[in-house]
């Protein structure tokens, strides 16, 4: 496995404890699943890196073994392997998605659809404040927005606060790469 969204969020919203906080919960996350040796690092950007620069050169394959992205550049194309199906926790399971109680399917991201810091980041990933925003994207590729289908940008936060990420789908939920 070398990519997976996370099974749960940090608790506080968009606050993840920046980066640092963003990775560490991806590293303990994939080492109870029994995943180890790995370097993990969270899919997000910030106003000062962007999450394609942060993630590794690929390839990613979920827990079941199947591939999502060749590489950056097919990652971030219409031929990515990102869907429901695919976009499986660290355990392997299927995250709820649209029409499923409850909807967890807006992923944090901060970026647009080439992996580049788009609109707020809720303050690089410190911020649980009701004011402020962020880009999400749908893993199941269907719902609401300015691009509906995008995995990594499909509209922005209904503020920073677990409440405005739960008022549009969300759960303070992050995709993970491994980056070797």
């Amino acid at each position: 496995m070398s990519f997976f969204i996370t099974s749960e969020g940090l608790g506080d919203g968009a606050n993840l404890g920046g980066l640092e906080g963003a990775d560490a919960h991806c590293a303990a996350l994939a080492e109870a699943a029994g995943v180890t040796g790995k370097t993990w690092a969270a899919y997000l950007s910030t106003t000062t890196q962007n999450a394609r620069d942060r993630i590794g050169t690929g390839p990613w394959v979920n827990a079941k073994g199947v591939v999502v992205a060749t590489d950056v550049e097919n990652l971030h194309s219409a031929e990515n392997n990102i869907s429901k199906e695919t976009a499986l926790n660290e355990k392997g399971e299927i995250v709820n998605g649209r029409g499923d109680e409850p909807n967890r399917h807006d992923i944090l991201t901060g970026s647009d659809a080439t992996g580049v810091v788009s609109g707020g980041t809720c303050e690089d990933w410190t911020s649980a404040a009701e004011d402020g925003s962020t880009m999400v994207g749908h893993f199941d590729r269907t719902g609401g927005g300015t691009d509906p289908t995008s995995w990594n940008a499909a509209h922005p936060s209904k503020g920073c606060h677990l409440a405005g990420l739960q008022g549009t789908g969300g759960d303070g939920l992050f995709y993970c790469f491994a980056t070797q």
